[in-house]
């Protein structure tokens, strides 16, 4: 393995061994949840290796020696392969100036990329320099920021394997403290150009092919910011390259969006939708529920459906005939629970352009919620679109979905409280995702007729919602998770969890189901996190384990 950075070095020194570091970690861990943690040991002496590492894990990414021990865990495996030529598919780095250019300038040529010099504000200098590497690549890069040892041998092998289908590529980051030492690593997903309009994760870190276009359009003053903006927007879908290859002092925050603001005519333009709600008794749930979608504020009609699976509480019974058919349509279906199928017979007497499938559990404390879902629902490249979903004690339940988590799917951010800082807050920004939960997801009739509707058969109770997302990406209309419609979830109030053996059997199958179809499998410590990416949202160096987006040690 080549050397490494003088501050990678003593990062990996100053920690010690891997197995030490690993031992430190493990005993931050238990100081942060001492419970937990030896919840997560019982697990492991029982023979329950998976629930066990889905209640340690987790633990062992919040400690602050994480990253530490990742980065001596990297530096023992050897990755690079033989140099290449430090002519081939040449780069040239345009270095924005300002305090640290020199050790930019340094680690550039200890990488054999050449660099010129540029102006911290867009000028007619910038604009020279953009014209004499028109039809070639660069790499806009912030005085300060350094490469990683090796990254001009990874560059230039991407820029061998994919220079003629993309425009841009862009690869992971962390920050370079006064100390010396690398701390936050963001480990990037792959290109989520609807995360990209909240949070620029591409500034600084990407390389750029040049087109004519590029050299003449007017930029701003953050201009390497700028100029990976218009291409991203306008040259074609970037490529991730999934390694820390930038060490920076500082990075874009992530820009929380303000509430949707529709015109009158965006208000006037929406669809009619068809709100599905099964129900069994509990009918607490159901008339707040119900309740909720009356106060809703949408400017168009909202049918409501209501299926009723067998209810035989005198109560819930009463209610339900007494809805009123101009509000509520009810439709008995007294069959086996078959969430896929209730729901596939209702979108049958659907009359809405849109559907809306939503649990009785689901408590509505926003008006606006619809409107803002229906508006990204009636996007021609968007899917299903989730909210964020609360527990009632104000934490995270929903968040959009991981494929991969513990082996099969899991919810993202699960547990956050939303106003903390989390992974990035990609919890609290819209952004494209693998799938979301069927418990409050809106999406165009059409699209979901398109592909068959729930799979009955294979997904009868859980992972139907996912299966449906994952068959909607494949015909290009992206899952698309949305944070300003937020609602209140009572999860599994009215079903209970499946803890008997024909509960836990019917779910073990619809898993392998998942497994099969998505080729999903069990994670485990020991593999290779450069091949276990599931969900091109995630990233593979993220715990397998975890629904926070920790670290994988």
């Amino acid at each position: 393995m080549t050397e490494e950075m003088p501050h990678h070095r003593q990062a990996v020194s100053q920690g010690g061994s891997a197995t030490l570091l690993l031992m430190a970690v493990h005993f931050d861990a238990l100081r942060l949840n001492p419970a937990r943690y030896l919840r997560g040991l019982w697990w492991k002496l029982c023979g329950k290796r998976l629930r066990a590492r889905l209640t340690i894990a987790p633990l062992l990414g919040t400690s602050p020696r994480a990253y530490r021990l990742w980065m001596a865990q990297e530096a023992t495996t050897n990755r690079i392969g033989p140099r290449l030529r430090s002519d081939a598919l040449p780069v040239v780095a345009l270095v924005r100036s300002g305090p640290g250019e020199e050790a930019t300038l340094a680690s550039l040529a200890a990488e054999g990329i050449a660099a010129r010099l540029a102006p911290a504000r867009a000028d007619a200098t910038l604009q020279t320099l953009l014209l004499q590497a028109r039809g070639t690549w660069v790499l806009p890069i912030y005085a300060g920021d350094i490469l990683a040892t090796g990254a001009g041998d990874t560059m230039r092998k991407a820029l061998a394997e994919t220079a003629d289908t993309t425009r841009i590529i862009y690869a992971d980051d962390d920050l370079l403290g006064k100390d010396g030492q690398r701390r936050d690593p963001h480990f990037k997903p792959d290109w989520n150009a609807e995360l990209y309009r909240y949070f620029d994760y591409l500034a600084g870190t990407a390389l750029i092919h040049l087109s004519k276009a590029d050299t003449t359009a007017p930029l701003a003053d953050d201009w390497p910011a700028s100029l990976a903006r218009q291409v991203a927007e306008c040259r074609g879908q970037p490529v991730h390259l999934r390694e820390v290859l930038y060490h920076r002092h500082r990075r874009p925050k992530p820009q929380r969006p303000g509430p949707l603001q529709l015109t009158p005519e965006e208000r006037r333009s929406l669809p009619s939708v068809s709100i599905i709600v099964p129900t069994r008794n509990q009918v607490d749930l159901l008339r707040p529920c119900l309740e909720g979608i009356a106060a809703t504020d949408y400017p168009r009609r909202k049918e409501i459906i209501v299926i009723d699976n067998g209810s035989d509480e005198p109560e819930t019974l009463r209610y339900l005939a007494g809805l009123d058919p101009d509000f509520a349509r009810v439709v008995v279906d007294n069959g086996p629970f078959n969430f896929a199928a209730l729901n596939n017979s209702a979108v049958t007497e659907a009359s809405g352009d849109l559907l809306c499938f939503l649990n009785n559990d689901i408590e509505i404390t926003d008006p606006q919620w619809l409107t803002v879902m229906a508006h990204q629902a009636m996007r021609a490249d968007v899917g299903a679109v989730g909210a964020q979903l609360l527990y009632p004690d104000g934490r995270i339940q929903h968040a959009g979905v991981v494929l991969g988590i513990g082996g099969g799917a899991a919810h993202a951010h699960r547990l956050l409280k939303p106003d903390e800082a989390g992974y990035f807050r990609r919890h609290a920004l819209p952004q494209f995702v693998s799938a979301v939960t069927a418990a409050c997801m809106v999406m165009r009739k059409s699209s979901f007729l398109a592909v068959g509707g729930f799979d009955a058969e294979n997904f009868a109770v859980s992972f139907n919602d996912v299966d449906l997302c994952l068959r909607l990406n494949a015909r290009g209309w992206q899952s698309l998770y949305e944070p300003r419609a937020q609602l209140v979830h009572h999860e599994s109030v009215s079903r209970g969890f499946d803890r008997d053996p024909a509960g836990a059997k019917r779910q073990a199958g619809e898993l392998a189901a998942l497994r099969n179809r998505w080729s999903v499998h069990e994670p485990s410590p020991d593999d290779d996190w450069r091949s276990c990416q599931a969900d091109p949202f995630h990233h593979p160096a993220l715990s397998p384990f975890s629904e926070q987006f920790e670290l994988r040690v």
